[in-house]
């Protein structure tokens, strides 16, 4: 083993025999740690940055793992192995995954001359059922992956270009016959890009991407529902080397309302009232979704749960003229705390009632009478 080289493995810090979990999990932790935007001015993060990369490039793939187990660091030197492991060539492939975990949104999909389409984003945002009603334009601010400026998203330093990839001439795939079959696999040299990078920009590390904050205006239409996807399109992470950008998705959530509940584009109150109120008939007022207030008439004779309908008082229906209606629940409360003439005269109330006023308790004890009667008879 060449000794001007240290060890793939003491590099990310793992014993020999680590899975693949563990390589991984290494490595997030070490490119974090020392990645040069987050060590400005720091010359020897960026060399201990490609170290970390070239070490997770060689030990994550089995084959290169195999022979670097064999024949040390030689096994990619004067030919061997097919050349070696390529800072700017693995850089996309491993520090997307560590994007993909901060962002978290679909893979990235490879196109012709190493262009890689850039993430989806997702962004959780909570409104409230009035901004729902209303609709509005919000203001976000979101870290998202950027075109690198110095390198012109390519990934190489300025004057340098991306060289065709000397193993698979510029297709990405390497095609190896055995006996009557040819099998095709993806080129370990450019991982399936066609081209390499042989000296990256310092700016994004050859990834043709850097990290940076955006503000972003997003318009929310009248009656959003809980749940509602609002695609921006290429509004996601750049794409790796000019690819094109991805997609921002903002995922809605409407936040608990202290009044209203929400049954599509229905909305549901419940009022309280009183046994007087209920017994002789009264009106109250409630308030609308729309800043607004209505009178709700109430008969006499009205029974708790009774609901009452005020048309168009609801919720815009999305993308239409349509909308929505109001019902009012109202529950008779029960008199609590009685004074001891309230009392009395509750009681005499009570003796002075009969079916006529109780039609619905009458008719429930009859029945029970009935039933025990019928029970008691001889058979």
């Amino acid at each position: 083993m060449s000794t001007t080289k240290r060890c793939y493995y003491e590099t990310l810090e793992v014993e020999r025999n680590a899975d693949e979990p563990k390589l991984k999990a290494a490595f997030r932790k070490l490119a974090m740690k020392w990645h040069p935007d987050k060590n400005p001015g720091d010359a020897s993060s960026e060399v201990r940055f490609k170290e970390i990369n070239e070490a997770y490039e060689v030990l994550k793939d089995g084959d290169k793992r195999a022979a670097y187990d064999r024949f040390g660091h030689a096994a990619f030197e004067q030919g061997m192995g097919g050349g070696g492991p390529g800072f700017g060539a693995g850089f996309a492939s491993s520090f997307s995954d560590i994007f993909e975990d901060l962002f978290g949104m679909a893979g990235q999909r490879r196109g012709s001359g190493g262009r890689e389409r850039g993430a989806d984003l997702r962004y959780n945002m909570e409104i409230t059922l009035e901004e729902a009603f209303l609709g509005k334009t919000a203001q976000i601010e979101i870290p998202v992956s950027v075109t690198c400026e110095s390198c012109s998203g390519i990934g190489a330093k300025a004057g340098t270009k991306p060289k065709t990839c000397s193993h698979c001439g510029g297709a990405g795939r390497i095609r190896q016959a055995q006996g009557f079959f040819t099998l095709e696999r993806t080129c370990p040299g450019c991982q399936g890009r066609g081209q390499m990078i042989e000296d990256a920009c310092a700016s994004c590390v050859g990834s043709g991407r850097v990290t940076r904050d955006r503000t972003l205006s997003v318009n929310i239409p009248q009656g959003v529902e809980d749940g509602t996807r609002i695609r921006l399109a290429g509004e996601g992470e750049a794409g790796v080397r000019g690819g094109p950008p991805g997609d921002l998705y903002i995922f809605l959530s409407l936040t608990t309302h202290q009044f209203f509940q929400r049954d599509g584009a229905d909305l549901h109150c419940r009022v309280p009232i009183s046994m007087v109120a209920a017994a002789l008939g009264g009106e109250f007022e409630v308030p609308t979704i729309d800043k607004g207030k209505t009178k709700v008439k109430v008969p006499s004779g009205t029974q708790s749960g009774r609901r009452f309908r005020i048309a168009s008082k609801g919720m815009p229906v999305l993308r239409s003229r349509q909308t929505g209606d109001m019902y009012v629940q109202v529950m008779v409360e029960t008199p609590q705390n009685l004074t001891k003439k309230q009392q009395e005269l509750l009681m005499e109330f009570e003796k002075l009632s009969s079916g006529a006023t109780q039609p619905e308790a009458a008719g429930f004890f009859s029945k029970v009478k009935d039933f025990f009667g019928n029970r008691a008879a001889p058979q």
